[in-house]
C-alpha cells in the first residue's frame, strides 16, 4: 500500500512547527503541540422510535470522515424518553493520521465556506486543556453528502484533541492549520 503525505501534514511540518517554535520558544521540536485525533460525534434524535434514523447517521458519518462509524449506546433506562440502555442513539468515529488531516483540510478548505453567511469558527470552544471543539448545524455542507437522499437535516460535533498544554497553544496550532477563526486578525495585532 503507498502511502500518501496529505497537504496539511506536509504544511505542519514545513511551517507550523517553526511558527509554534518561534512564537512560544520552544527549546524542541518535540514541545510543539501536535494534533492527536478528530472526534466526531452525533446524536441522533428521534433514533429511540426510529432505529434506521442511527444507520442513515452512520452512513452519512462514514461517507464523509471515509472511515466506519459506529453506534453510540445509552448507558441507562430513561421512562420518560422511553429510553433502555444500550439502545443506539448516535454515531461517533474518530480520525487518526492521514484520515484526520485529510479530513481536517476538506472540512477547512471545503465544508467551512459552504456554510450560510459564515463568518469563521467561534474562538471560545476550548476547554482549557488545549483541545477545541465546534459544533456543525448542517450535515449538507460536507460535498460528499447528496442533498437529495437527506431525509432530515441534523449537525455533528467536532472535536480536535491536540497535546497543547494551553488552550493560547491550541489555537495557535489550529490557526497555523488554517483553522478559520472569527477574530484571528484580532488577536494577532493585539
Amino acid at each position: 500500500m503507498a502511502t500518501t503525505n496529505p497537504r496539511l501534514r506536509t504544511k505542519y511540518k514545513d511551517e507550523v512547527i517553526p511558527a509554534l517554535m518561534k512564537r512560544f520558544s520552544y527549546k524542541s521540536i518535540m514541545q510543539a503541540p501536535r494534533l492527536e485525533k478528530i472526534a466526531i460525534n452525533r446524536g441522533v434524535n428521534g433514533a429511540v422510535n426510529d432505529k434506521k434514523l442511527v444507520d442513515i447517521a452512520l452512513d452519512e458519518l462514514t461517507t464523509v470522515t471515509g472511515q466506519k462509524a459506529i453506534a453510540t449506546m445509552s448507558k441507562k433506562d430513561i421512562s420518560n424518553f422511553k429510553l433502555r440502555k444500550n439502545m443506539p442513539i448516535g454515531a461517533r468515529v474518530t480520525l487518526r493520521g492521514e484520515k484526520m488531516y485529510e479530513f481536517l483540510d476538506r472540512l477547512i478548505a471545503v465544508a467551512l465556506p459552504r456554510v450560510r453567511d459564515f463568518k469563521g469558527v467561534n474562538e471560545k470552544s476550548f476547554d482549557g486543556r488545549g483541545n477545541y471543539t465546534m459544533g456543525v448545524t448542517e450535515q449538507i455542507i460536507f460535498p460528499e453528502i447528496d442533498i437529495d437522499k437527506v431525509s432530515r437535516i441534523t449537525g455533528m460535533d467536532i472535536t480536535f484533541v491536540t497535546t497543547a498544554q494551553t488552550d493560547e497553544e491550541a489555537y495557535e496550532l489550529l490557526r497555523e492549520l488554517g483553522m478559520p477563526f472569527r477574530n484571528a486578525v484580532k488577536k494577532v495585532s493585539e
